[in-house]
């Protein structure tokens, strides 16, 4: 009976754990959405911006990934 419940928190932990995939996408998006906001603003700064947009875009799916390994983590290790 106790491994079972042990069991049943880990899947309920894990499925917690990649709520930060949440996080991910609504920063992605608001990160692409700023820019394109910007560049229809000012379409001639917008080169000297895409550097800046992909620096955001990988650490915003940084998050996501670390997400989804503390998931992986939590169902496999522990």
């Amino acid at each position: 009976m106790e491994g079972n419940i042990t069991e049943g928190l880990r899947y309920v932990g894990a499925g917690l754990a990649t709520l930060g995939m949440i996080g991910s996408a609504l920063g992605v998006g608001n990160i692409f959405a700023s820019f394109l906001d910007a560049a229809m603003r000012n379409p001639s700064a917008a080169p000297q911006q895409t550097g800046n947009l992909f620096i955001g875009m990988a650490l915003a799916e940084a998050l996501g990934i670390f997400s989804v390994l503390i998931a992986i983590l939590i169902l496999f290790v522990a």
